[in-house]
């Protein structure tokens, strides 16, 4: 980075590291916030059933199709400029949102915010990669940037059920004006511009990824309205993994790629990309069917739901921030499995709910491990994924983790749609039915779950030096290898 020392880049790791935590936070929340206000948002603007999916599905759509543009964008053009530029339009476009007299005026904003968040989120782990080297400062910076993630899912859910049922929906998008316009005067105060590349801009390979990616997000979440066998669906995805296959042979040959291949030259990084998709794919499950569990069969209210992710939040809090000191003694791979066990295990007891379920032993208990995994998990594989990546490939590194971050959440909301449409059971009724449904979800994303944990068990931890040579390196000052930590 330029204009700074090392020293000074060291003295500024904190603020740099608030303000990453801060803007991604924002973003997680953003996401959630939406969920508990739907109701709302739909009785507000008129909005039919079908189309008040897309409320959330625009946002995803531009999130998803142009990370890895937004993620090279900031390798070109300098990421401090655009982790300030995607901040900007994401706040600019929430003052929009906050506004918005019409559903066409809201969802025309909501995939502008998703640019935005496409912008800014390969940016902030960029930066992040940037200003704390691999090693335990690393690990300490992407723990806290993991707990951002799951406490800023249930953060969000408990401030969406608060405005909707106390203030307005559109509450939940107006507090994101100071916030981003803090957060973007700060960072032009205290993060350093990283230079820019001079070279040639992959124009076909930033084409063919965006359309490619749009394309396959589309898919998936016209397959959660409509089916996986809806001729529409059925293009898109057909479309989308056609552009992609084009994507591969464009990088293949391009000078200077929008998507080095080369990151994909280790079993430790490719590992730690599909574990993440499946991960995502399980666990989006869990917040999504579980808070129609609480609202529709518990009877909770918006704000009651969002409360009752507690005993997952709280857990999650304690083991991130614990992830550090956890790394060096069980090692980064072995961390994740454990969480990945964790997460399973609360999973498959979620599967036993029924309409008599009572929320303390059916839902709170298996919640607390499902805490616990989580917050052991996420930073071990943003760990594993950022792990011995150059400094000129940190954009696109940081980019294709939350391409797997976001296809995974699609695709398994997908996935678990068509799943809860064909529960069924004869002798059900009522929230019979709708308890019935949610558990076989439960049950299909502890099997996403136990498919993540078996990659992390072929390609990460065999990558893992035993703990006994371990403690042989820290006992003469050496560092592990970076694959390792």
């Amino acid at each position: 980075m330029d204009h700074l020392s090392p020293a000074e880049i060291k003295q500024r790791q904190g603020a740099v590291l608030a303000i990453i935590m801060a803007s991604y936070l924002m973003i997680v929340i953003d996401i959630s916030i939406v969920i508990t206000g739907l109701p709302k948002i739909k009785d507000a603007l008129g909005f039919s059933p079908a189309s008040l999916s897309w409320v959330q599905n625009a946002y995803t759509l531009a999130f998803g199709g142009l990370l890895l543009l937004g993620a090279r964008a900031g390798d070109l053009l300098g990421r401090r400029r655009m982790f300030i530029w995607g901040l900007g339009l994401f706040t600019c476009a929430s003052l929009v949102i906050g506004i918005a007299p019409s559903p066409a005026w809201l969802l025309a904003f909501r995939t502008i915010q998703g640019a935005g968040a496409a912008i800014l989120a390969p940016s902030t782990l960029a930066l992040l990669a940037m200003y704390f080297p691999e090693g335990p400062e690393r690990t300490r910076a992407l723990s806290y940037y993991a707990a951002a993630a799951g406490i800023g899912a249930t953060l969000g859910l408990v401030l969406g059920g608060l405005f909707a049922d106390l203030l307005s929906w559109r509450a939940g998008f107006f507090i994101n004006l100071p916030i981003g316009f803090g957060l973007m005067l700060a960072a032009h105060r205290l993060v350093a511009e990283t230079p820019k590349h001079v070279g040639h801009f992959d124009v076909a390979g930033a084409i063919s990824s965006t359309l490619g990616m749009s394309s396959l997000v589309f898919g998936i979440v016209h397959a959660a309205e409509e089916g996986w066998d809806h001729p529409l669906t059925a293009w898109a995805i057909s479309a989308g993994v056609a552009l992609m296959l084009l994507f591969l042979i464009i990088e293949r040959r391009a000078k200077q790629p929008v998507l080095p291949l080369r990151l994909f030259a280790s079993k430790l990084r490719c590992g730690a990309y599909v574990a993440r998709m499946l991960f995502l794919g399980g666990m989006v499950g869990f917040w999504f069917f579980a808070t129609q569990f609480l609202q529709g069969v518990l009877g909770y209210s918006p704000l009651e739901a969002g409360l009752a992710f507690l005993p997952t939040t709280l857990p999650q809090l304690v083991v991130a921030m614990s992830v550090p000191k956890l790394v060096r003694k069980f090692g980064n791979a072995s961390l994740l499995v454990g969480g990945l066990v964790f997460c399973v295990a609360g999973l498959v007891w979620l599967g036993q709910m029924s309409a008599h379920t009572p929320y303390l032993t059916g839902v709170a208990l298996p919640m607390i491990l499902l805490g616990i995994g989580q917050g052991a998990a996420l930073g071990p594989l943003t760990i594993a994924a950022v792990t011995g990546v150059a400094a000129e490939d940190t954009g696109a590194a940081s980019g294709l983790v939350n391409v797997a971050h976001q296809l995974g959440g699609s695709l398994g909301l997908g996935v678990l749609v068509v799943v809860y449409s064909a529960a069924s059971s004869v002798s059900a009724k009522g929230t019979e039915i709708l308890a019935h449904r949610i558990a076989s979800v439960m049950d299909a994303s502890a099997v996403m779950l136990a498919l993540s944990l078996l990659t992390v068990l072929a390609l990460i931890l065999p990558a893992q030096r035993p703990p006994v040579e371990r403690s042989r390196l820290d006992s003469v000052g050496l560092e592990p290898e970076p694959d390792l930590t």
